[in-house]
């Protein structure tokens, strides 16, 4: 069976003057024109994208889509109606979100996070911005000081709620926070606590004496970078800090003591300097 909303390898049946029709069990489908690869031949398999068309017909492309169905994403707005949101999410016809999937009222041009899923009823790709209900309600699989791969899906008054790992929900403090994010960026993160409600608080930096560490192999490639100075010290600002080592304060006051203690630099308010010969 043809997987919608998801990419398929399909033999290319016969040709028409608007495109090619590819077979498949559930009947030939036509990929237009303007989509076909050069040189393609009856009998080539091409691996293409399956959605439905503005008539609700099946419809093949070979152009990339930013979500498929069963993940998240983070899309812009591009119209709204009545009925819900219309979706940039790189094809033709705009990705659905109805207006039951919604929050709050939406605007064109402001990203959303979703997941995309396919409609038992109408057999159609459509979205939700309730993506939280499709999370796992099993206890995380890992443990306190995890790296985990993360999905920035909304800001809130703490700080922003992100997808962990695909599969579990997290909660990111501003606190924790030293550079400038926005829905769908992907960093890695660390797992900082488990919570008893199953979700997570998460760190974008290593945890105790690892993040020290990583840390101070950091300034250290910096002052060698730098001819063995950095402007930047005990009294330097975290927005400097930041900007320079992607650090905040605190762990840059850790990283300096840590490379002092090994005498490897010598401290300044407002430089560090790397001692000669290390």
């Amino acid at each position: 069976m043809l997987a919608l909303g998801d990419f398929n390898e399909l033999e290319v049946a016969r040709a028409v003057d608007f495109g090619l029709y590819l077979s498949s069990d559930d009947g030939d489908l036509l990929i237009p024109g303007k989509y076909v690869p050069e040189g393609t031949q009856i009998g080539d398999v091409l691996r293409v994208f399956v959605y439905r068309d503005s008539e609700d017909r099946l419809i093949a492309t070979t152009l990339e889509p930013l979500v498929r169905v069963n993940e998240f994403a983070a899309l812009t707005v591009r119209d709204v109606s009545s009925v819900g949101a219309f979706l940039e999410w790189g094809l033709e016809k705009d990705l659905f979100l109805p207006y039951s999937n919604q929050w709050r009222d939406l605007r064109p041009g402001q990203r959303v996070t979703v997941f995309v899923y396919l409609d038992e009823t109408t057999d159609r790709i459509v979205a939700t911005a309730k993506w939280d209900r499709y999370l796992s309600e099993d206890p995380f699989p890992g443990q306190t000081g995890d790296a985990v791969q993360l999905f920035v899906a909304s800001e809130t008054d703490m700080g922003y709620s992100v997808i962990v790992n695909g599969t579990h929900q997290g909660l990111l403090y501003y606190n924790e926070v030293f550079r400038p994010l926005r829905l769908g960026d992907t960093p890695t993160g660390y797992v900082r606590q488990i919570r008893p409600d199953g979700k997570l608080d998460i760190s974008l930096q290593k945890l105790g004496y690892d993040e020290a560490l990583d840390a101070a192999d950091t300034l250290l490639d910096a002052l060698r970078k730098g001819n063995g100075t950095l402007p930047l010290g005990d009294k330097s600002e975290p927005d400097d800090i930041y900007r320079r080592l992607g650090m905040s304060k605190k762990v840059f006051k850790k990283a300096l003591g840590a490379l002092y203690k090994q005498g490897l630099v010598q401290l300044l308010p407002e430089q560090t300097r790397l001692v000669e010969g290390k």
